[in-house]
């Protein structure tokens, strides 16, 4: 089963509805995929995007995997009550934070952390943007540091470094060697960064992503099958849905 462990929807007309995200996946081979809000959006809007994703989870609960959303840039006591709700209303599996869409460093000890501490003391997964687009606020190095800080929580490093030029992929894979509780989405990176985090990592650590719509799911997931190949076929079942399943405590 294939599980694509990077999307996004939205209800504002900006980008792809979760009807349309539906059809992508059946034309894509995939079976379940991990939802949330599609940037840009104005701030203000993040509750009904968050809502939207909710939705989407309850129409649709075989095939999509609910995330909330917050942007620390709401205040401190707001983004608790949206993370509050995230999941006592929402029952989402974590919260993802973007430092580069939400101008922000990931690791702020003022801003930021206690919101991270928030998700962390109820369990939850953490998911970071960190991209080569925005490397000071979303450096690998700060995953890193919050990896240490909170090491019982699973973090997804969404893109892994990547999503520009030149990538920090490689930075990430290393920093990920230290940190066990790390684990890489590889959605919208090259392929041989894809193949360094497999050689280097092995199979546990790494789970496929295509950040629709940024990017066509279909076409992710001929690429993944074709770089695959290469290694062994349990490799291919990790990366391709188990691993994500097991950092969300979906395996049964």
């Amino acid at each position: 089963m294939i599980i694509d462990a990077d999307t996004h929807i939205t209800p504002t007309g900006e980008g792809i509805t979760f009807e349309e995200l539906l059809g992508m996946m059946e034309k894509a081979g995939v079976a379940q995929a991990v939802v949330w809000l599609q940037p840009p959006y104005v701030r203000e809007h993040i509750e009904q995007c968050n809502r939207y994703v909710y939705q989407a989870v309850q129409a649709f609960p075989e095939h999509f995997i609910g995330f909330g959303w917050v942007d620390p840039n709401l205040g401190l006591e707001r983004s608790k009550d949206l993370i509050k709700r995230c999941f006592e209303d929402y029952g989402f599996y974590g919260v993802k934070f973007n430092g580069a869409q939400n101008e922000y460093f990931v690791d702020d000890p003022h801003h930021v952390l206690p919101l991270i501490e928030e998700v962390a003391k109820r369990g939850k997964v953490l998911a970071f943007h960190v991209g080569a687009d925005a490397y000071e606020r979303t450096h690998p190095f700060r995953i890193a540091k919050i990896a240490h800080l909170f090491p019982e929580t699973k973090i997804l490093a969404v893109h892994m470094g990547g999503v520009g030029f030149p990538s920090l992929c490689r930075a990430m894979v290393e920093f990920a060697q230290e940190c066990p509780n790390i684990f890489l989405v590889g959605s919208m990176v090259g392929v041989r960064d894809i193949d360094y985090a497999l050689r280097n990592l092995g199979p546990e650590r790494l789970c496929f992503g295509s950040d629709t719509p940024f990017s066509f799911m279909h076409v992710e997931v001929a690429k993944y099958k074709a770089l695959l190949q290469d290694f062994p076929p349990a490799w291919r079942e990790r990366v391709m849905g188990e691993n994500i399943r097991s950092v969300l405590g979906l395996m049964s």
